[in-house]
């Protein structure tokens, strides 16, 4: 049994790792010289207890990789990929880069059941709709159809705003993808009232959004003096512990091509969030120099 905290994801009912896998092409260049460590990395995930895996159709090689290596080990971890990506059967992309058609989602699920080598995924997650697309296109008729039909388990967005609320309001959606970081906290609200409102919430970019060089995030931090609150932690575990602590993380996907990131994500996850007074004190400084969700700051 895993040492990983796992937690519900929403009205799924899937018991999620809180810590999953994003299998995102960043790092992994679809080269064949690079599927030594995608398999490496795959395996080590799920040899660690991370039963979670994220990808998606645009991710170049990632879907065909995941069903490559790890697809003998389906039944020990839940499944998540996107739809609305155009691209071809053989993976080439198309433009535009998303196709908001009904048959663009339908081709897009047979396409990733054959390349992940599987029936059926536990969630398909439109990659970033405007709400115009998904009403001009019937796409969550669609979704359901496919959902009807045993391709997907569950339906879900990934999505940010202005876009989030009316998604929410819909009911339509199981789960909600949504950026959040320390430093990056425009939706921390609205994770809140998704999770209130019975949907899972998978958190993307919970590292990268609060730890890649990017000069106004960097300066933030600098700003709050979140430095004198790491108290021994490296930057890298607050910034996940930060992300975790959010009471509706239900999950949040990280990738990495690297055995060693990997094992330092673990280590962090199983620290567990911060602490109920840290996260306090760093969301406190954070809004002292104007980081703060766009919800509350309007």
């Amino acid at each position: 049994m895993s040492d990983l905290t796992r937690r519900t994801l929403g009205r799924t009912g899937l018991e999620v790792t809180q810590l999953g896998f994003g299998a995102a092409e960043r790092g992994l260049p679809d080269s064949a010289d690079f599927d030594a460590q995608a398999a490496g990395v795959l395996n080590a995930a799920l040899d660690a207890g991370v039963n979670l895996i994220d990808t998606a159709p645009d991710y170049g090689a990632s879907e065909e990789r995941i069903g490559r290596y790890v697809g003998h080990r389906r039944r020990e971890f839940h499944l998540a990929t996107k739809c609305g990506c155009n691209i071809d059967g053989d993976g080439n992309r198309l433009d535009p880069g998303h196709l908001w058609t009904a048959d663009r989602l339908r081709s897009n699920i047979d396409q990733s059941l054959r390349r992940l080598r599987t029936d059926c995924v536990d969630l398909l997650q439109m990659h970033n709709p405007s709400v115009e697309d998904v009403e001009r296109g019937g796409l969550v008729e669609a979704l359901e159809e496919i959902r009807g039909a045993g391709k997907a388990r569950f339906i879900g967005v990934s999505s940010t705003n202005p876009h989030l609320a009316a998604f929410v309001a819909s009911g339509a959606f199981d789960v909600f993808q949504i950026p959040y970081s320390a430093l990056e906290r425009e939706h921390e609200t609205m994770i809140q009232e998704a999770a209130d409102a019975g949907a899972g919430i998978l958190v993307r970019g919970g590292i990268s959004l609060g730890h890649r060089a990017n000069e106004s995030r960097q300066a933030t931090w600098a700003k709050a003096g979140l430095e004198e609150l790491l108290g021994g932690m490296s930057r890298h575990e607050f910034i996940l512990r930060f992300t975790l602590a959010h009471p509706a993380c239900h999950t949040t996907i990280v990738g990495t091509t690297s055995l060693d990131h990997m094992r330092s994500n673990l280590e962090a996850a199983r620290a567990g969030p911060l602490p109920p007074d840290l996260y306090a004190e760093a969301r406190a400084r954070l809004a002292s120099v104007g980081e703060v969700p766009a919800e509350e700051g309007s």
